[in-house]
This record gives structure tokens, C-alpha cells and sequence, in this order.
């Protein structure tokens, strides 16, 4: 059976995820708006930057749990690096949607609100509830993907 619009975009999230070099969760991002892919993103550290696998992870040796302290990291987040590279590319993705593997921090979101995402479909959750709630007060419809991808 083929997968639908939904499935198959969570699919090259999930695809993208693999470029991840971080250690302690592997995220990807996709933009698309009318069924065109925009951007994609996945979690890692800047350009030219040695990878965390290499360095180490800076939250790990400080023991900084999941959805805290994000500016204790040497990396940025699959959302965040999908905003920049449809930037670099002169690329508008305002009324786009977010198909993540995971649900954004705060931080992501106050970037997603102000990018102007209209809708944001996630795998997993991640422990930041001011950030759905944000989500939420600003009119985006955030919803949990159910069930297995094909």
C-alpha cells in the first residue's frame, strides 16, 4: 500500500535523521509546502566544527538532562538547521509545515512561530511543555504522528 502525503514526508524526516552526528538523540527536519520539500535539517554542530562522536558531548559530561540547558550544547537542532538552509537558499517558508522526529524545544518554536510554520507533525515528544503551549497560543497546529511507518 502507498504511503500517504504524511507517512512519506516522516519518512525522509526520519531518512534525514541518519546524517545526525550527535550523540544522545538523532532529529530530523523537514519543510514542505504544497507537497514540495523546502529544506530539511538534522541535528549537529556548525560547519567546519569538529562532530560531538569526535569531541565528546559537552551535556553528557555535565549531566544536563534532556530539555534543559540547550545552550549547553555544541550542536544545533534539525529545526533550526532547516530554517537555515532554506535562508542560505533564498528559500520562503512561511505556511510550510514541519514534519520532525521529534517535537521542538522552546527555542524551536519561538523560530517556527516567528518563520511562520502553519502546522508541525512529530514522531516523538520531547520534555518542554512551554513549548506546545507556545505552539498553541500562537494558532500552530502541532499533532503526535500515530503508528508505524511503513
Amino acid at each position: 500500500m502507498r504511503p500517504t502525503w504524511d507517512e512519506y514526508f516522516m519518512q525522509i524526516a526520519k531518512l534525514v535523521s541518519s546524517r545526525s552526528t550527535c550523540m544522545r538523540r538523532q532529529v530530523g527536519a523537514v519543510l514542505v509546502k504544497e507537497r514540495n520539500i523546502l529544506a530539511t535539517g538534522y541535528n549537529g554542530v556548525p560547519s567546519g566544527i569538529t562532530h560531538c562522536d569526535v569531541a565528546g558531548c559537552l551535556r553528557e559530561q555535565m549531566q544536563v538532562p534532556s530539555g534543559e540547558r540547550h545552550e549547553l550544547c555544541r550542536g544545533l537542532h534539525a529545526e533550526q538547521n532547516a530554517i537555515i538552509q532554506a535562508a542560505r537558499h533564498g528559500t520562503n517558508i512561511a505556511d510550510s509545515i514541519l514534519y520532525c522526529t521529534d517535537s521542538p524545544c522552546i527555542i524551536c518554536s519561538k523560530m517556527l512561530i516567528n518563520a511562520g510554520i502553519r502546522q508541525i507533525a512529530y514522531l516523538r515528544g520531547y520534555p518542554d511543555s512551554l513549548s506546545l503551549s507556545m505552539l498553541e497560543e500562537a494558532g500552530i497546529a502541532t499533532h503526535q504522528f500515530e503508528g508505524e511507518l511503513p
